[in-house]
């Protein structure tokens, strides 16, 4: 067992549920004899090389904010998108070394396990011992190994009550009308997945769902949406932003600027308003899109208390792991019985800079929708409320930095 100071980072793209896990990390730490202090890195690695930190031990034990920590949005210690060099390995050793950092926690999705691999190769490389622990979160669950990853299940009930409701709203009229709904979702079609959860519980959704794994077809989808619009006026169609042709090219990729981010990805938005033109050019119906954007990912007033719960645990269970010596893993959700979660690791090299499609025995043979058995899998996730503080009306988030 190592003595000394642990320190916790948050990268990648913020979620509803990412402080959750933070919290689960900082509950942990407060138990355990091993570690002295928790820092946080103020916007993760990237501000951890300039020495932002803060010391996060104010708030063992205080099950008043941790409360409100885990239903608070976005990154409360900040994130980035930083991807790590070989030649800052060595500064950021240096910095383990005179602040007594014997455990590192990095929560994140793909690129983040990228820097935990790098840490952890470096560490063997090295006599300074240091346990570094993955710990999952992404609303786009297209992680490895993990049955599931933190944030999904919230973000995913979010799509699906604001696909019900946008449904709802539209089946008030007799005129023909398309609505268009851009999702998340570059390579990997989960969050998409989840618009059809609606009908899945006998309510109205979206009936066209489209998903990067297949590639489009402009002629097949026009073809699909007249099909729809001869049994029912209204329309609701699901969409990933990351939808691509059979030659590769993103359907939105019109209307993007090209700009790509520290790990090669391209920015993407636009797909629903492209498709929202041909349906208008093609079939000449009333038609509008709309993209949910960042309300996917920071929507903590319909939070699934089962992500809440499982995202606090996994964080308590890497901390544990790292103490009893594991280095070099990602936590992970194993899926057992009806539906039951149990904790495991894996090695991070697994889960870093790879990603987890929607497999094909989750899309249904037009390539238009999901089967029920996606649906299964999906639908535990988003069960139960998580009771939110208010002040004013308005809900009560916590600041820590």
């Amino acid at each position: 067992m190592l003595l000394g100071n642990a320190i916790v980072g948050q990268s990648g793209g913020p979620t509803s549920a990412i402080n959750a896990t933070l919290s689960g990390v900082i509950r942990e730490c407060a138990k355990n004899s091993a570690i002295d202090k928790l820092y946080g890195m103020l916007n993760g690695i990237e501000g951890m090389l300039h020495g932002k930190i803060i010391d996060l031990t104010y708030l063992y034990n205080d099950e008043s904010k941790l409360s409100i920590l885990e239903t608070t949005p976005a990154a409360a210690l900040g994130s980035c998108r930083k991807k790590v060099d070989e030649s800052e390995l060595e500064k950021i050793f240096d910095f383990f070394e005179n602040n007594n950092i014997r455990y590192f926690f990095y929560i994140g999705g793909n690129d983040s396990m990228d820097t935990v691999n790098k840490l952890s190769k470096y560490a063997k490389k090295t006599a300074y011992d240091i346990n570094i622990m993955g710990i999952p979160k992404t609303i786009d669950n297209d992680l490895p190994i993990t049955d599931h990853t933190p944030g999904y299940g919230s973000a995913a009930k979010f799509i699906a009550t604001t696909i019900k409701e946008i449904a709802t709203d539209c089946e008030v009229y007799t005129k023909k009308a398309v609505t268009i709904v851009e999702l998340m979702g570059r390579d990997a079609g989960w969050l998409t997945a989840s618009a059809a959860l609606p009908a899945y519980f006998g309510g109205v959704g979206a009936k066209l769902i489209y998903l990067p794994e297949i590639p489009f077809s402009n002629e097949r989808f026009l073809n699909a949406v007249k099909a729809e619009l001869d049994k029912h006026p209204s329309l609701v169609v699901a969409v990933s932003e990351g939808v691509r042709y059979a030659n590769g090219r993103y359907v939105g990729e019109g209307t993007q600027s090209g700009k790509v981010d520290e790990f090669g990805h391209k920015y993407l938005a636009g797909t629903a308003r492209v498709l929202e033109d041909l349906v208008r050019r093609e079939i000449g119906c009333k038609v509008r899109s709309i993209e949910l954007n960042l309300p996917q990912r920071c929507s903590a007033h319909i939070l699934s208390a089962t992500d809440i719960e499982e995202s606090v645990a996994i964080g308590s269970f890497a901390v544990k792991s790292a103490v009893n010596g594991e280095c070099g893993k990602m936590a992970i959700f194993v899926r057992t019985g009806n539906y039951s979660i149990d904790f495991g690791l894996t090695d991070v090299n697994n889960c870093a800079n790879t990603v987890k499609l929607v497999p094909n025995e989750f899309i249904n043979k037009e390539g238009n929708n999901v089967t029920r058995e996606c649906l299964e899998y999906i639908a535990p996730l988003i069960l139960g409320e998580k009771e939110i503080k208010y002040e004013n009306g308005m809900p009560v988030h916590l600041s820590i930095k």
